[in-house]
């Protein structure tokens, strides 16, 4: 007997309804539909709970090899989970570039080092494509990290595709400017986003 057949069958033995077996197990009805019709199976901590609700083993509702495929599927879901999170990070770390003293400034024949915000040496266009970048990819990275937060797929690979492509841009506009100190900075997040995707995909 497959596990939707045995999730039915000890349901229908306590008398419950999808919807009363959902709040017993602080889930959704949909999760209850979805495992019962044979789309889909619980999550470990999920199995948990049913088991100990129908006072049965987890060996009982679902085989070896399943349980394994659960936990392994459980395992990438939450390293992309994680990876996702530091990618959102990384962009919002791009504030760097705006606050840190990386962009030289001529006084009296002297160069200093001041932020993106005290820079007056630059040209309306260069300054605009800065703040431009820069914050499309703050907010890029503060919404994948609100889409992870809240458990959304939906969006997250688009986000990572514009997320690389703005980096990838402002790395090229830096070294077009010769921004030397920003350029770094820029490139080492960039690399970051580099080996977390790598690590995604695995």
């Amino acid at each position: 007997m497959e596990f939707n057949e045995k999730l039915q069958e000890l349901r229908k033995s306590k008398g419950l309804t999808q919807e009363e077996l959902a709040e017993a197990l602080y889930v959704s009805r949909t999760a209850i539909s979805k495992w019962e019709s044979g789309r889909g199976y619980p999550s470990i901590g999920s199995l948990k709970e049913i088991s100990k609700f129908f006072s049965v083993t987890i060996d009982e509702l679902l085989s070896s090899e399943k349980i394994v495929n659960i936990a392994e599927r459980e395992n990438k879901s939450n390293i992309r989970n994680i990876c996702d999170l530091l990618f959102g990070i990384t962009d919002l770390m791009n504030i760097l570039l705006i606050i840190l003293p990386l962009y030289p400034k001529t006084i009296n024949d002297f160069i200093y080092s001041v932020s993106l915000v005290s820079h007056s040496d630059l040209t309306a266009v260069i300054r605009a494509v800065y703040w431009t970048l820069f914050i499309l990819l703050i907010l890029s990275g503060a919404v994948k990290v609100i889409l992870n937060q809240m458990q959304i797929e939906k969006g997250r690979n688009i986000l990572t595709n514009i997320s690389v492509v703005v980096n990838i841009a402002i790395v090229l506009f830096l070294a077009m400017t010769r921004q030397a100190y920003a350029i770094v900075i820029a490139f080492l997040l960039l690399v970051i986003k580099s080996i977390l995707l790598i690590k995604n995909k695995r």
